[in-house]
């Protein structure tokens, strides 16, 4: 299920879209309001109502469990598609109620149409408030209105994976290689392209998939678990994992197949590793980020110590972007819901780097622990942040407050719309609906897609002042 309301307020270069609506669901007519999360709260008479024209394309589905991670993976199927239907291919990793029953999931969803489908699923919820039913199934009923279509179809086959897995990533050069990160403590590689090619050549196969079992390229074991991976952009092949041990690991490709991994960690971080990024323009750097409440950047070439240190929020810093449109900007969340950007041009190495010298932008407004954070790769000015509140947000650095427009729409809507008052210019857009978001990610090629995962199931949504500005 996925919420998202449009809110008219103009800014600079941009249409926002924000929250949700909240009006009578019985009795007279009452004046539309637009939704504050976190600060409004829904009256017995009253409920949450999407703005269709907030997205140009919004879609749900799951694939039996909750999955704490996933990835896009790169196809050939066109570098920029702006024309509907989209097909899209998944891997994502479950999170089973008992180790066994867990497994590494490659998916294909065709059929993605732009037009708004219906968000609420017309069947039970399990006690785990998950739907027992993909909601591909339910897409069949809005088939008069789209001329007879059909709505998503989705495909999957089935990895049996032992535990719960924390974190997937595939390889940018070659997207059949995956790395899982397993609860259990152990980094495992994977060779999907059998299932990748099955998908790829069949329609018609059942949404429950292939349940398959095949043995790992390799497995290393952290000595703990961990969440923190990324595959090198640069360099085929080439891997870092960190874990809850405070140590990561580089490892080196030695085949299309093997690897070697160093057995001397990177050392620094007094708390676990949460996220890993590497540089997208230095093949041998990339930075961490630790529940330390601490950022570092390292160079592999330079030994195992860090090259720059630096204290980065007021607690656990959860994950980090690295923008690939402008190589100087780093991007971190943390448990205590801030956003910031680094400037990383003004980083001093010998680890006397204060953050304020380096922090180009700084947000307050989500109050849960961020999640997942994004930079696009179509706008080097655009990033997006999922939330333990129940919230994703799309964020533009470019945007900045017009009082003349703010003033010439309240002149025009105030007796229609209450806006909200005191949100950041830069927030440009709020997705809401789903339960405790996860992970999210940008497709690389198809502008203005995003994916997230959350405990109910995914979304694909593609806000319209979003891919207005890319096509």
């Amino acid at each position: 299920m996925s919420r998202g309301i449009k809110h008219r307020q103009r800014a600079k270069r941009k249409t926002k879209n924000r929250g949700e609506s909240s009006s009578s669901s019985s009795g007279p007519q009452v004046p539309v309001k637009v939704w504050q999360p976190g600060v409004d709260k829904l009256e017995e008479d009253e409920e949450l109502q999407c703005d269709p024209s907030a997205y140009n394309s919004l879609h749900a589905f799951h694939i039996g469990w909750p999955c704490l991670s996933f990835d896009i993976l790169r196809d050939s199927l066109g570098l920029v598609r702006t024309e509907f239907p989209h097909t899209v291919y998944f891997m994502a990793g479950t999170q089973a109620e008992k180790p066994s029953w867990n497994s590494i999931g490659i998916f294909k969803v065709s059929n993605i149409s732009g037009k708004l489908l219906e968000l609420v699923p017309k069947h039970e919820t399990d006690d785990s408030g998950m739907d027992e039913d993909s909601d591909s199934e339910d897409d069949s009923d809005d088939e008069e209105e789209d001329g007879g279509a059909t709505g998503p179809a989705l495909q999957m086959r089935k990895v049996a994976h032992e535990g719960c897995i924390n974190r997937i990533r595939s390889m940018t050069q070659n997207p059949h290689i995956c790395a899982s990160w397993a609860e259990s403590g152990h980094v495992q590689i994977w060779d999907m392209s059998s299932h990748l090619n099955a998908l790829a050549e069949t329609e018609t196969e059942d949404v429950q998939g292939v349940d398959v079992v095949q043995s790992p390229l390799q497995k290393f074991k952290h000595g703990d678990e961990g969440y923190a991976i990324d595959w090198n952009p640069l360099v085929p092949g080439r891997l870092i994992s960190g874990g809850r041990n405070n140590s990561i690991y580089l490892w080196e490709p030695t085949s299309a197949a093997t690897w070697n991994i160093d057995q001397t960690p990177f050392n620094g971080h007094t708390g676990s590793v949460e996220d890993l990024q590497w540089s997208p323009v230095e093949p041998d750097v990339f930075a961490s980020c630790s529940v330390d409440k601490s950022i570092a950047l390292w160079d592999a070439r330079s030994g195992r110590s860090q090259v720059v240190f630096f204290n980065a929020h007021n607690a656990d810093v959860n994950v980090l972007s690295w923008s690939r449109l402008a190589s100087r900007l780093l991007a971190s969340g943390s448990d205590d819901g801030t956003i910031s950007i680094w400037d990383l041009r003004m980083l001093k190495k010998g680890g006397d780097t204060v953050a304020a010298d380096i922090v180009v932008a700084h947000f307050e407004y989500h109050k849960h622990p961020i999640a997942s954070i994004e930079w696009s790769p179509h706008e080097a000015s655009s990033l997006a942040v999922s939330s333990s509140d129940n919230q994703l947000t799309i964020w533009d650095l470019s945007l900045e407050k017009d009082e003349e427009e703010e003033a010439e729409f309240k002149a025009k809507t105030q007796e229609h719309v209450k806006a909200p008052e005191d949100l950041p210019p830069q927030l440009l857009f709020i997705h809401q609906g789903q339960k405790d978001p996860k992970e999210l990610h940008w497709h690389t090629q198809i502008p203005g897609m995003i994916v997230s995962t959350a405990a109910d199931g995914f979304n694909v949504l593609m806000p319209s002042n979003i891919q207005s500005t890319l096509s």
